[in-house]
């Protein structure tokens, strides 16, 4: 008797069902049983508002662990940025593979870089976090640019550049990679000038706790230098009690000499929307062994950033 197939819940987007396929690939591998996608739509698929104002954390992510906790699937797949900090008593984060490219991307008319946007460009992005970095970087160079709010697919953001509503949007460069859009990138912005959200460009593949066999299967998937990294930056987040919508910026990378890896860096940035005011902040550490070594390294950064006065840039909402 053949097993039954695995059934994978995933969001409806096109990127969604990239990565969800992308997964679904892998495991078929590692176990050679067949893994069907269950389409599950959430509420952050269906409201038209904005994500600060939905609530941001867990829209995307609410419906499909109901479906798991039901049991109509097996283990879902989320982009990690849209999971909440907060540990699910019930259910377990089975894998974390290896991360795509973290960084945002700028989608520009004429082909422009960012340099090249004229004065006052008119530049699409939701994300608060975005908001604060773009309006600082320009503001530091003299020159200002005009964000606009904008929701939609990868389809519908890059389309408001291609009809000439926007000069410029900007997404992560993961996502144009998964659905194999990176042609439409005009440049790629460097983590220096904008640091991506905690855990993006990293996915999450999620079980119940009570599936303890699948759970060590999925395993298998995990790349444990994505987890410390992704680990630092979210625990950075909660400790800044900060939701996905919230202007937090983090990423995590290795600090290497030649072929030998010696410490993990840190970085947080959290500013209000107009780029006016920036707490930007770096620790450096051994590289973390555990769980907990990776959450004190976003603790403890958190905790100087809040020193210098990042809760007070917290509560600005872009929208």
């Amino acid at each position: 008797m053949t097993e039954k197939a695995l059934r994978l819940g995933t969001r409806r987007s096109k990127l969604a069902m990239a990565q969800s396929g992308h997964v679904a690939d892998a495991v078929r591998q590692l176990t050679g049983r067949q893994v069907e996608l269950v389409e599950i739509t959430t509420y952050g698929d269906t409201s038209r508002e904005h994500l600060a104002q939905i609530g941001g954390t867990g829209v995307f992510v609410v419906a499909l662990r109901e479906a798991l906790l039901r049991g109509d699937v097996d283990f879902a797949v989320h982009s990690l940025e849209d999971l909440p900090t907060a540990e699910h008593p019930d259910l377990v984060l089975a894998a974390i593979p290896a991360r795509e490219d973290a960084r945002d991307v700028l989608v520009a008319r004429d082909g422009l870089t960012f340099e090249q946007l004229p004065d006052g460009a008119r530049v699409g992005t939701g994300s608060p976090r975005r908001m604060a970095q773009l309006n600082a970087y320009a503001r530091s160079h003299g020159r200002t640019i005009e964000t606009v709010p904008i929701r939609g697919n990868i389809d519908t953001r890059v389309g408001y550049v291609t009809k000439g509503e926007l000069d410029a949007v900007v997404l992560a460069a993961a996502g144009l990679n998964r659905i194999g859009r990176s042609d439409v990138v005009t440049d790629f912005l460097s983590v220096d000038t904008v640091l991506p959200a905690p855990g993006q460009g990293a996915l999450a593949i999620e079980c119940t706790a009570a599936n303890a066999d699948l759970a060590a299967t999925l395993a298998e998937l995990d790349d444990p230098v994505t987890r410390a990294a992704v680990t630092a930056e979210r625990s950075l987040l909660a400790a800044l009690e900060a939701g996905c919508s919230a202007p937090v910026g983090a990423l995590a990378d290795l600090l290497a000499d030649g072929q030998v890896v010696h410490e993990m860096r840190l970085r947080g940035v959290v500013g209000t929307t107009d780029g006016s005011s920036l707490v930007q902040l770096s620790t450096t550490g051994p590289v973390p062994t555990s769980h907990d070594e990776a959450m004190a390294l976003g603790r403890e950064l958190a905790d100087e950033m809040l020193a210098k006065g990042a809760a007070g840039l917290m509560g600005e909402r872009a929208l």
